[in-house]
């Protein structure tokens, strides 16, 4: 099972990649967890500067914007 994390304060594009990232994770049929973090703190303990951010199994692979989907199934794969 993967371990999916959003990191961001809950702005529209923080939104939009935790939509993003779970029809990736569907369209896949993969099983995941996906958590959504909003605490600051919690952000600079994956080495987030800009938000919005996703983590993949403890690994932050997104950084301050919203890639494809295409790009986040290249991620979860």
């Amino acid at each position: 099972m993967k371990k999916l994390i959003v990191l961001g304060p809950g702005c529209p594009r923080c939104e939009t990649l935790a939509n993003l990232t779970k029809q990736a994770a569907d369209q896949l049929g993969i099983e995941y967890e996906l958590e959504k973090l909003t605490d600051i703190k919690q952000f600079m303990a994956f080495g987030l500067m800009i938000t919005p951010g996703l983590v993949v199994d403890g690994e932050l692979r997104v950084q301050g914007k919203v890639p494809s989907i295409d790009d986040i199934k290249a991620m979860l794969a």
